[in-house]
């Protein structure tokens, strides 16, 4: 059985690295890719999500309990909500009406 985490947010970051055989097969060195679609919210967003909350928490903007307010249309939105409410946090998403869908 694989590693059971504490909570979804352990996953951030701890993205597999995958050695491309096929494409590197002629070539000297490795080819390595890192599947960041391995985190939580299948995106490199996911860590700058995290970044931006620990940022605000250390800094002491983000109280326990706190809500966390971001304009957004994107994986970095995701990403604040599932860290988010991870970490017990409200998160209200907000998106302009010009904004495309």
């Amino acid at each position: 059985m694989g590693k059971i985490y504490d909570n979804v947010t352990d996953l951030i970051g701890n993205t597999p690295l995958v050695k491309l055989n096929k494409i590197g097969a002629d070539l000297p060195g490795n080819i390595v890719v890192k599947l960041e679609s391995a985190n939580p919210g299948n995106s490199v967003k996911d860590r700058i999500g995290a970044a931006i909350i620990d940022a605000a928490v250390a800094s002491g903007e983000l109280k326990p309990g706190g809500t966390i307010v971001e304009a957004t249309s994107g994986n970095t939105g995701i990403a604040l909500a599932t860290v988010g409410a991870d970490r017990g946090y409200k998160v209200i998403l907000t998106m302009p009406e010009s904004m495309s869908l």
